[in-house]
C-alpha cells in the first residue's frame, strides 16, 4: 500500500480556490470555559481550518482536527515495556507536540495517583480545556468529508438536456438586405381624392418643405428621394439603394424583378411611401401611377409578392395601411397553394419562396397618418430613419414646462451620430441601449433574435419602430408590424430616454453659446449608464432568483463599447456569467461574443483576469468557439497567461492559469488545428512545471488535462512530450493528494497511448507508463480506479494478442490449481477425468505449456483486472468485466479458441465442485489460503487472500453471461445473484494450526464469539444493495468493445459552469438547506445542553429502565446510535443493515452490504453526524463502504466503496476489520488481521500512512484521543495495548505498550467527553483504566465473573463486549451469560441488564429471558444516557435508559 511522505493538503477548502470577497471567516461566541459549557468541548472535537464557504450566522459545530498539545509521550520499544515519561514528576503534564530531532532524556516516572482522590482531566487534557486559545478554536467551521462534488456524482458528466443547444445562440442562417428600393409616391401639388388635409396641415417630406417650390417638383421629388436615400445610409450604408419617385405600374413591376434577381436569396427592403395616391383598398392593394400620370393604378399584393419574392423587408407609410398587413398573409398562404399543385405535376420544378416576410406599417386599417403641422408629413418614416431629431422635437413638443430652447435649435446640438463621447452620439447610444432593452424585456427569446440580431438593417428599422410607436399612439395611431409586437409605449425606460434629453437640452443653450463665440463650455456626459450599471450590480446582489434575466443585460452589452465603464461592465458580466450555464446562454443570445471576442486584441493589463475569466465560462457552456480564437491569434492570449513569467493583476493568479490552461485544452480538443498551432515544446513545460504548483490542485488538474487534449490523437505532440519527460512526469502525479488530480493524470496517460507506429521504443515508453500507475488499483475513490481502467482497456486493446496470451496461460494455471486441490482434499474432479497426468515432451497438453508471460506487463495488468472486476464499487467491477470478457471473447475467437472452450469449461465444473465441497466460511474463520498457493506477479501488489479452494477464475463462465461476473463468487466463494449459490451461509469452526504462546491457552487468544452456533431466524429476506447515484447496469447479453469511453473531461469542464463567486446553496443565506443547517444547529446545541448535565445521575442511578423493544429481524453484531437524530444502525451476522427510529420502534430502512459470503460486517459508524450524516460500514474482507440518505429506502445510495485492507493475513486468531473514525482530521483508522495500522485520509482519499503493528497478533479493537488526533490507542489479541503517535517517524512512532491483560482484548475505548477516560477490557472480564502519563493501569474492575479456573475463565465467564459512553463515567460489560453488566468507572455497579428473547427464539415463556444466550452486541448513546443490547440467536433489541433523566429526555 503506497503511503505519502508529505503532511495532509489543505483540503478541501484550498481545491478550488473560490473568490476571497464570500470566505469571509468570523468566529462564533465562545461558551464559558468549563469542559461542562462547552458543546465543543463535551464532544470531544478539536478545531480544524475553517470551511472553503461562507459560515451561517453561528457556524455548525464538527469534527475535530489538529491542535497543538502540551505534552508527549516516550518512544516505547516493543520488548520494553518501562517507558520513561517526560516532564515535571510533580504535576502529569499535558501533550506536547514531541520532537523527533532532539534525544530525550529518561527521567523517573511520577507516583501513580491514588484513585480515591478526586479525578482530574485524564493524560493532561485538562490544560487544553480551562485555555482561551483552544476554546477559541473550537468556535470554527470544520469540514464534512464525502460531500463534494466527486461523491454527489461519482465522476460522471450530467445529462445534457437534448431539448438544450448551447449553440443556438450562433445565428446560423444569418441574412443581410442587400437592396433597398425607395418608392415615393407623392405627386406634389395634387392631393388624391380620398384625402381630406386639415389647413395648416403637416407638410415635412423627409424634412423637406415641398410647398414653396411648386412647378419645379422634379428637383422637390430629387431631393427628397435623396434625403430619404441618406436617411437610411445613417442605419446601413451597404445596402444598394435605389429610389423610384411617382413610378409607373410598369416600372415598379421591372424594377422588383430586378431586385430580386440581384438579390438571389438575400433580404430586400421595399419602401413605399403613398403620400399623394389615394389610401389602400380593403384588399390591400396600393397605387402608383400609369405613364402619363394621369391616372392611379392599384398594383395587388398578390402581384406584389410575385415580383419581390422572399425573403423581404416592406415598409408601408401610407394611411389604413393596416389593410395591406391584414391582407398580406392570405396572398403568401395563395402562393404556397399554387405552389404545392404545381409540385404535384412537376416535383423537380423550382418555384420562389413567399413566406419569410416583414412588415412595417404606420397605421391601423381605419387610421389616418397624422396632420400636426408642427410635425412631419412622414412622421412615421422619420421615427424608422431618424428617430434622435423626431425624439427632440416631441420632447419639445409634449413638454409641459417652459424651456429656451426652441425646435430650430435642436439641430444644432453637436456632434455626430457615431462620435459616442459627443452630444449627439451619446444620446444615439443611449437610444440604442435603451430600445435594446425594451425588445430584450417584452419580446420571446426567438423574435429578439430573429428582429433584432439576424439582420443590420432589420434591426435598426425595429429598434427605430419602438419609437415610433410611442410617438404615433401619441397622435392617434397604432403602428403595426409582421411579427406583431407587444405594447412597448409605455415601459418605464421611455423616461429615462426622456430624462436624458432634457439633460442634453439643458446643456443645448450653453454649447450653442460656446459655438457662436461665447464662453467655452465642457459638455456633462451622461449618468445613464453609471445607473443602468448599479441597478445590473443590484441584480447581481440579490443573486438572480428563479434565473430571471436581468433587464439590463443589452445595456451591459453597449457599455462594453466604451472605455470609460468597460473595465467596471466586464467584472459585472463576469459576476453574471458565473451564475450559472443559463446566464452565459442569456449573455450569448443578447449578443456579447463578438464583443469578447475582439478584447482579445487589446493589451490593456488590468483587463486579462476579467477576459480569462469570461472566456472559460463561454468555452464551459460552448465549446464550438474554437475557429473563433483562431482568428486574429486570439488563443495566445491565453498561452501567454499560462506561462508562470505571466503578471496578473489580482493575487490568485494560479487560479486564473488554471482557467488559461482550460481554455487552451478546449481550444485542442479535437481541433487539429489548434493541436497544430499550440503545438511547443514551451507549452508542454510550462504546464509540467505547474505540477509543482502546490496551493491549487486545479492547475495541477488543468495542466494535466491540457497536455491530454494537445496529444490526443496527435503523434507529433506525443514524441514532443517524450522529449520533454511528460509522461514521466504525469506517472508522478500517481500520488497527488487530490483525486481530481490524479484522475487527470490518467486521462492524460491514456490519451498519450496509441502512436502509430508502434516500434520497441514505443512499446517500452507504454509499458513503463502501464507499469508505473498500477499502484492506482489501490486508490480510495471510485472516480481514480475506472480512469485508470479507461488507461487499462486501451492498453489492452493496443496489445491485444499478448493479453490473449495472458488470459490463455491463466486458464491453464487455474485448472492445474483446482486439480491440485481437489488431488489434497481427497475427491476425484469428474470421475479421475480431470486429474493431473504426466504428459511426454512434445505432448499437446496443457500442463506441460511454457509460461511466457511470467513477470510481464500484461501479465501483471491481467491479474490486476481480475481484482478489480470483484471492486467493492459496482461500477468500477462492470467496467473491469467489460474488458475481461472483451478479452475471453477474442480469446474464444483467436486460434486458441479450440482449446480455450475446454479449459473454461474444466475450470467451471471444478470450480463448482469444489464450493460444494468446501463451503465458505463465515467471516470469524481465518481467510487462510491454502499450501502452495501461487504468488501474484512481480509488480503487482498482492491480492487479497482467498478462501480455501478459491482462485480468481474458478467460478462459471458462460459466453450468455457476463464472464467477469463470476469473479466476486471465484474470490469469496458465491454471489446473491447466482442461482445455484447456496442461499443461507455455513459456518465453519475451522481453525487450523498456528504458532502458539508458550504457557498460553490457545483459548485466550481468540474471539469471544469463536462458539457461536449460527443464527437461524425462520425467514431470512436478502435485502437490496444500494448502488450509486446514477449507475446503469451494464448488459451481459451485449457484445463488449473496447476502449472504455471517459467521461472525466466532459465531468472537469462543469466546474467551469457553475458559480465560484457566491456561496454554495447551503451556506447563502435564506435557502433552504441553509435553514435547514441552522435548524440542526440548534437541535445539536439542544441535545448536548440537556444531555451534558446528566453525567452525575447517570454515575449514581440504575440503568434498567426499558425504553424501546423490537425485533431487528435478524442477530445484531454491531450497533451504533446517532449522536443527535434517532437513528440506530444495527449491523447482522450476514450482510444486511437496519435503521432504526430507536424512540419510535420504527425501522426506517433495510439495505445490504453487498458482503460476499464467508465475510460479515464488523464496523458500522455514523459521520459527519453534525449536519447530514453517512453511514460507513467495515467487512472482515476488508472493504469499507460510505452510504448516503442511509435512512430512506427509496433515496440510499452508495457514495464511495474501496478495499481498505488489500492484504489480509492467514492467522488462526481472526478479528477480521477494526475501524475508527476521526473525524476532526478527516482520518480513517483501518486494521484487523494484517501487521499494520492503515490509516486513510478522507480529503485524499488515499493511504496516508501505514503504521507498524508491531506484533503477530490481530489487532482486535482501535481508539483515538479525540483532542489532538495525533494518538493512536490499538488492542491486540493477545492481550497487548500499543499507543502511537502519528506525528513522530516510524522508529519511534509506539509511544506505550501494557501487557497487563493476558487475553484476546474486547474493546479499548478513549472517552470523546467527560474526564476523558481510556477503558480496556479483554475476554477474561476484566476491564482497566488507563493514563497515557503511566506505565500501569489506573483501575483494574472485575466486570465479568469468571465460571471456571484452571489456568483462565472458561465459556461462562467470557466477556462478549464492552460499550463506554462517551461523557458519562459509565461502562457496559456484556458477558456469556445473557448478562450487560453496567459500572461505573470507579468499580461501581450500576445495573445487570438481561435482554428479553420471545418464546419463538427460546421455547421459554412469553418475554421470559433465557440466561444460556450470550450477549451479541451493545453499544451507549454518545450524549443520551441510553445503552441498546441484542444476544446470540435473537433479533430483538433491547433499549435501557438510566434512571432520572425523564425531565431532559422529554425535553429534549
Amino acid at each position: 500500500m503506497l503511503a505519502l511522505a508529505q503532511p495532509t493538503p489543505r483540503l478541501p477548502n484550498q481545491y478550488y480556490p473560490d473568490n476571497e470577497n464570500v470566505r469571509q471567516y468570523f468566529s462564533a461566541q465562545i461558551r464559558q470555559l468549563s469542559p461542562e459549557r462547552s458543546l465543543r468541548a463535551v464532544r470531544g472535537q478539536s478545531p480544524v481550518r475553517r470551511s472553503s464557504v461562507q459560515p451561517i450566522e453561528k457556524p455548525i459545530r464538527r469534527s475535530a482536527s489538529t491542535v497543538t498539545g502540551k505534552s508527549t509521550l516516550n518512544a516505547a520499544s516493543d520488548d520494553d515495556t518501562s517507558s520513561t515519561i517526560k516532564g515535571d514528576t510533580a504535576k502529569p503534564p499535558a501533550l506536547l507536540r514531541s520532537n523527533t530531532d532532539v534525544v530525550r532524556r529518561r527521567q523517573p516516572l511520577p507516583e501513580r495517583p491514588d484513585p480515591t482522590e478526586e479525578w482530574e482531566m485524564r493524560h493532561g487534557y485538562d490544560e487544553q480545556y480551562n485555555s482561551t486559545k483552544y476554546l477559541e478554536h473550537l468556535s470554527s467551521t470544520f469540514f464534512m468529508y464525502y460531500t463534494d462534488k466527486r461523491h454527489e456524482t461519482g465522476g460522471k458528466p450530467r445529462q445534457h438536456d437534448p431539448n438544450y443547444n448551447p449553440s443556438e445562440w450562433r445565428m446560423r442562417d444569418r441574412l443581410k438586405t442587400v437592396s433597398a428600393a425607395l418608392i415615393m409616391c407623392l405627386n406634389i401639388g395634387v392631393d388624391p381624392p380620398d384625402v381630406v388635409k386639415t389647413n395648416p396641415t403637416a407638410k415635412l417630406e423627409c424634412w423637406i418643405d415641398p410647398t414653396p417650390i411648386i412647378g419645379t417638383n422634379s428637383k422637390t421629388m430629387e431631393q427628397i428621394g435623396k434625403k430619404l436615400q441618406e436617411q437610411y445610409e445613417g442605419l446601413s450604408i451597404r445596402v444598394r439603394y435605389k429610389q423610384y419617385l411617382d413610378p409607373s405600374v410598369e416600372e415598379t413591376q421591372k424594377f422588383c424583378k430586378s431586385l430580386r434577381r440581384n438579390a438571389k436569396d438575400e433580404r430586400i427592403l421595399f419602401h413605399y411611401n403613398g403620400h399623394g395616391v389615394p389610401m389602400p383598398t380593403p384588399s390591400g392593394e396600393i397605387w402608383v401611377f400609369n405613364r402619363n400620370y394621369t391616372q392611379y393604378i392599384p398594383v395587388s399584393l398578390y402581384d406584389l409578392q410575385i415580383w419581390l419574392g422572399a425573403p423581404s423587408l416592406y415598409v408601408f407609410d401610407c394611411s389604413n395601411a393596416g389593410n395591406i398587413i391584414a391582407n398580406f398573409d392570405r396572398f403568401v398562404e395563395k402562393h404556397e397553394e399554387e405552389d404545392a399543385e404545381a409540385k404535384k405535376k412537376d416535383p423537380n420544378l423550382q418555384l420562389p419562396t413567399h413566406g419569410d416576410n416583414i412588415q412595417l406599417a404606420a397605421c391601423g386599417k381605419t387610421e389616418s397618418l397624422p396632420t400636426n403641422p408642427s410635425l412631419p408629413a412622414d412622421l412615421f418614416t422619420c421615427c424608422l430613419t431618424t428617430p434622435i431629431d423626431i425624439s427632440l422635437r416631441f420632447f419639445l413638443l409634449n413638454n409641459p414646462l417652459p424651456c429656451e430652447v426652441s425646435l430650430k435649435d435642436v439641430t444644432r446640438i453637436p456632434g455626430r451620430l457615431a462620435e459616442r463621447r459627443s452630444p449627439l452620439g451619446e444620446l444615439n447610444w443611449i437610444f440604442t441601449a435603451i430600445t435594446d432593452t425594451i425588445a430584450w424585456n417584452l419580446l420571446p427569446r426567438a423574435v429578439f433574435k430573429k428582429l433584432f440580431r439576424q439582420d443590420l438593417m432589420v434591426a435598426a428599422l425595429f429598434r427605430n419602430f419602438l419609437l415610433s410607436e410611442r410617438i404615433m399612439r401619441a397622435n392617434g395611431c397604432h403602428p403595426m408590424s409582421v411579427p406583431s409586437l407587444p405594447e412597448t409605449h409605455n415601459h418605464p425606460l421611455w423616461q429615462a430616454w426622456d430624462l436624458t434629453i432634457e439633460m442634453v437640452l439643458a446643456q443645448l443653450p450653453a454649447m450653442i453659446a460656446a459655438e457662436d463665440g461665447g464662453p467655452s463650455y465642457e459638455y456633462v456626459h451622461s449618468e445613464f449608464f453609471t445607473d443602468q450599471l448599479t441597478a445590473f450590480e443590484v441584480y447581481l446582489a440579490q443573486g438572480a432568483p428563479n434565473q430571471e434575466a436581468p433587464s439590463q443585460l443589452p445595456i451591459v452589452l453597449q457599455v462594453l463599447l466604451s472605455q470609460v465603464h468597460r473595465l467596471r461592465a466586464l467584472i459585472l458580466l463576469s459576476r453574471f456569467l458565473d451564475m450559472g450555464a443559463w446566464a452565459v446562454n442569456l449573455a450569448l443570445t443578447i449578443g456579447i461574443f463578438p464583443y469578447v471576442l475582439k478584447l482579445l486584441q487589446s493589451a490593456a493589463f488590468e483587463l486579462k483576469p476579467v477576459m480569462i475569466f469570461i472566456w472559460a465560462r463561454i468555452l464551459a457552456v460552448d465549446g464550438a468557439c474554437q475557429a473563433d480564437l483562431i482568428k486574429d491569434n486570439g488563443y495566445q492570449y491565453f498561452l501567454t497567461m499560462l506561462k508562470p513569467s505571466a503578471q496578473l493583476p489580482v493575487p490568485n493568479q494560479s487560479e486564473h492559469r488554471a482557467m488559461s490552461a482550460f481554455i487552451i485544452a478546449m481550444f485542442c480538443r479535437g481541433f487539429n488545428q489548434g493541436q497544430t498551432v499550440c503545438l511547443s515544446p514551451e507549452l508542454i513545460e510550462t504546464c509540467i512545471s505547474h505540477f509543482q504548483d502546490a496551493e491549487n490542485p486545479l492547475l495541477r488538474q488543468w495542466s494535466c488535462l491540457c497536455i491530454s487534449m494537445l496529444w490526443a490523437d496527435f503523434p507529433e505532440a506525443k514524441w514532443v512530450g517524450i522529449r520533454s519527460q511528460a509522461h514521466q512526469k504525469l506517472c508522478e502525479m500517481a500520488i497527488d493528494p487530490v483525486p481530481e488530480v490524479r484522475a487527470a493524470a490518467l486521462h492524460a496517460l491514456n490519451n498519450f497511448l496509441g502512436i502509430p507506429d508502434l516500434t520497441a521504443q514505443v512499446a517500452h515508453y507504454e509499458e513503463c507508463v502501464a507499469s508505473t500507475i498500477m499502484i492506482m488499483t489501490n486508490d480510495g475513490h471510485s472516480m481514480v480506479r475506472r480512469e485508470l481502467l479507461v488507461f487499462f482497456s486501451t492498453f489492452v486493446k493496443r496489445y491485444q494478442n499478448r493479453f490473449l496470451v495472458v488470459a490463455f496461460e491463466q486458464l491453464i494455471e487455474e485448472k492445474e490449481f483446482l486439480v491440485d486441490t481437489a488431488a489434497r482434499n481427497n475427491w476425484n474432479p469428474q470421475h479421475g477425468s480431470l486429474s493431473r497426468r504426466s504428459s511426454k515432451p512434445g505432448s499437446d497438453d496443457e500442463a506441460d505449456f511454457q509460461r511466457v508471460s511470467n513477470g510481464s506487463v500484461q501479465g501483471t495488468m491481467w491479474m490486476h483486472l481480475l481484482i478489480l472486476s470483484i471492486d467493492p464499487h459496482p461500477e468500477v467491477a462492470q467496467d473491469a468485466k467489460i474488458i475481461v470478457d472483451y478479452i475471453h471473447e477474442a480469446l474464444l475467437a483467436s486460434s486458441l479458441g479450440s482449446r480455450a472452450q475446454p479449459l473454461m469449461n474444466d475450470v467451471v465444473r471444478l470450480s463448482r465442485r469444489a464450493a460444494v465441497s468446501n463451503p465458505p466460511a463465515a467471516s470469524r474463520q481465518p481467510s487462510a489460503a491454502p499450501n502452495g498457493r501461487r504468488t501474484p506477479m512481480a509488480g503487482s501488489p498482492a491480492p487479497p487472500a482467498l478462501p480455501k479452494n478459491e482462485s480468481y477464475l474458478s467460478a462459471g463462465m458462460r459466453r450468455t453471461a457476463s464472464m467477469a461476473a463470476a469473479m466476486k463468487r471465484l474470490t469469496f466463494g458465491g454471489s446473491a445473484e447466482d442461482p445455484q449459490a447456496p442461499q443461507t451461509i455455513q459456518v465453519t469452526q475451522h481453525y487450523p494450526g498456528g504458532p502458539k504462546r508458550s504457557r498460553v491457552p490457545e483459548e485466550w487468544s481468540r474471539p469471544p464469539d469463536i462458539h457461536d452456533p449460527e443464527s437461524k431466524p425462520k425467514v431470512y429476506i436478502k435485502a437490496k444493495s444500494p448502488k450509486p447515484k446514477g449507475f446503469q447496469k451494464y448488459d451481459p447479453s451485449s457484445t463488449p468493445a473496447l476502449p472504455l469511453k471517459s467521461g472525466f473531461f466532459d465531468w472537469s469542464i462543469e466546474y467551469f459552469g457553475e458559480p465560484q463567486m457566491r456561496p454554495n446553496e447551503p451556506d447563502e443565506p435564506g435557502s433552504d438547506d441553509y435553514n435547514k443547517k441552522l435548524w440542526r444547529r440548534s437541535r445539536n446545541e439542544k441535545v448536548l445542553n440537556c444531555t451534558q448535565p446528566l453525567k452525575g445521575v447517570a454515575g449514581t442511578s440504575r440503568w434498567d429502565e426499558p425504553v424501546g423493544y423490537f425485533n431487528n429481524g435478524s442477530q445484531p453484531t454491531k450497533m451504533c446510535f446517532h449522536q443527535f437524530e434517532d437513528h440506530l444502525a444495527i449491523a447482522d451476522d450476514r450482510d444486511s443493515i437496519c435503521i432504526w427510529d430507536w424512540t419510535n420502534h420504527t425501522r426506517l430502512c433495510r439495505f445490504s452490504n453487498g458482503n460476499p459470503p464467508g465475510s460479515r460486517i464488523n464496523e458500522a459508524r455514523f459521520i459527519n453526524e453534525d449536519d447530514s450524516a453517512l453511514l460507513l460500514t467495515g467487512s472482515s474482507d476488508g472493504i469499507v463502504k460510505i452510504f448516503r440518505n442511509y435512512e430512506s429506502d427509496k433515496s440510499i445510495e452508495l457514495v464511495s466503496a474501496f478495499r481498505a485492507l488489500t492484504d489480509h493475513v492467514p492467522s488462526t486468531k481472526n478479528a477480521g476489520l477494526v475501524l475508527d473514525w476521526q473525524q476532526g482530521q478527516g482520518k480513517l483508522l483501518v486494521a484487523g488481521d494484517v501487521k499494520a495500522i492503515r490509516v486513510w485520509n478522507a480529503a485524499t482519499e488515499i493511504c496516508t500512512n501505514n503504521i507498524t503493528a508491531r506484533s503477530n497478533s490481530p489487532i482486535t479493537s482501535l481508539t483515538h484521543d479525540a483532542v489532538e488526533g495525533s494518538t493512536l490507542i490499538a488492542g491486540y489479541g493477545d492481550g497487548a495495548i500499543r499507543v502511537f503517535d502519528q506525528r513522530l517517524k516510524p522508529s519511534t512512532e509506539m509511544v506505550r505498550v501494557w501487557r497487563k491483560h493476558n487475553q484476546w482484548i474486547t474493546n479499548v475505548h478513549m472517552q470523546r467527553g467527560g474526564f476523558r477516560e481510556l477503558v480496556s477490557g479483554c475476554r477474561d472480564g476484566e476491564v482497566k483504566l488507563w493514563d497515557l502519563r503511566w506505565k500501569d493501569e489506573v483501575r483494574t474492575i472485575r466486570a465479568v465473573e469468571s465460571e471456571g479456573g484452571g489456568g483462565g475463565a472458561t465459556r461462562g465467564g467470557v466477556m462478549r463486549g464492552l460499550s463506554v459512553h462517551e461523557h458519562a463515567p459509565v461502562f457496559a460489560a456484556g458477558s456469556s451469560s445473557h448478562t450487560l453488566n453496567v459500572f461505573h468507572t470507579n468499580g461501581t455497579p450500576l445495573s445487570v441488564l438481561s435482554p428479553t428473547i420471545p418464546s419463538t427464539y427460546t421455547g421459554t415463556h412469553f418475554l421470559q429471558s433465557h440466561r444460556n444466550t450470550p450477549m451479541a452486541s451493545s453499544a451507549f448513546h454518545p450524549h443520551r444516557m441510553v445503552v441498546a443490547g441484542g444476544a446470540v440467536g435473537s433479533g430483538w433489541i433491547n433499549v435501557w435508559r438510566c434512571k432520572g433523566v425523564e425531565g431532559a429526555e422529554e425535553k429534549i
